[in-house]
């Protein structure tokens, strides 16, 4: 069956993958509510994604024919992501997708964080993916289908150096994943997550920033890819959230869709 006319809800929205996959879908004929900070946090420190940048991709995504919500607020704030669902409702009437894509990421030694440096990764990138499905799970029971997609990372399948507050979001986000396929399956809705490796977008030229290096010297000493390429693109997420969400995927749920250029098997 065709996408056309079906609803999805994108959080982290202005640029990166959940720009691409806006973008992507748009051109399937579904119709987009795009929901990210829309400036800056102290932590990580790299710029995020900003209100100009929801509002020019509302206009690009229109210029397809489909329509457009923005809407500018922290993920890990319940009234934020409520208000946001119950505004898309009144307008749209239903919500058929939700990629749980907002999320940031830092370096930093486990017993070297600092509280609330692991507090503000928690609560972006898995406090942030439940609050949002907390609100448009009701919607889609109600209707009887749906699908959603946590964007997790090759993070969330092992660990990595420095990056044990981000492992653990991510590994969350697969737990997520699993409780929320068994729960849901009666009510025809399947939920998948994606595992990618490094991502050709912003947050990683900050990343690269914050350590004083090249997006490309950190890819070469640390991406480990098998094929012989230092990240993907946005576009590839993208693609493999359509596949999650069309009916060619309409018996998968409870998975972990990996694209790693071989990094896992490394």
């Amino acid at each position: 069956m065709s996408l056309t006319d079906k609803v999805a809800f994108i959080t982290g929205a202005a640029h990166g993958q959940g720009r691409a996959t806006a973008h992507a879908l748009a051109k399937e004929g579904v119709h987009i509510v795009a929901f990210d900070i829309g400036g800056p946090l102290s932590y990580p420190g790299y710029e995020l994604g900003s209100l100009d940048d929801l509002l020019s991709l509302q206009a690009e995504v229109q210029q397809t024919g489909v329509k457009c919500l923005i809407f500018q607020g922290d993920i890990s704030i319940d009234s934020a992501i409520k208000n946001a669902v119950y505004e898309t409702i009144s307008q749209l009437g239903r919500i058929d997708i939700l990629f749980n894509n907002a999320g940031i990421c830092a370096y930093g030694l486990a017993h070297e964080l600092a509280e609330e440096e692991w507090d503000a990764m928690i609560d972006i990138n898995l406090k942030g993916a439940w609050l949002a499905a907390r609100h448009v799970i009701p919607v889609m029971i109600k209707q009887k289908s749906g699908n959603i997609v946590n964007n997790s990372s090759v993070a969330g399948l092992r660990g990595m150096n420095r990056l044990s507050h981000y492992a653990a979001s991510k590994w969350g986000l697969v737990g997520l994943t699993k409780s929320w396929a068994i729960e849901l399956a009666p009510h025809n809705i399947r939920v998948n997550s994606v595992h990618a490796t490094g991502v050709n977008t912003p947050m990683n030229d900050g990343l690269a920033a914050l350590e004083g290096k090249t997006p490309q010297e950190i890819a070469g000493a640390s991406a480990g890819n098998l094929l012989p390429f230092p990240w993907i693109e946005p576009e590839d997420v993208a693609n493999a959230v359509i596949y999650l969400v069309s009916d060619k995927a309409r018996y998968v749920t409870g998975s972990q869709f990996v694209l790693d250029a071989g990094l896992l098997t490394r």
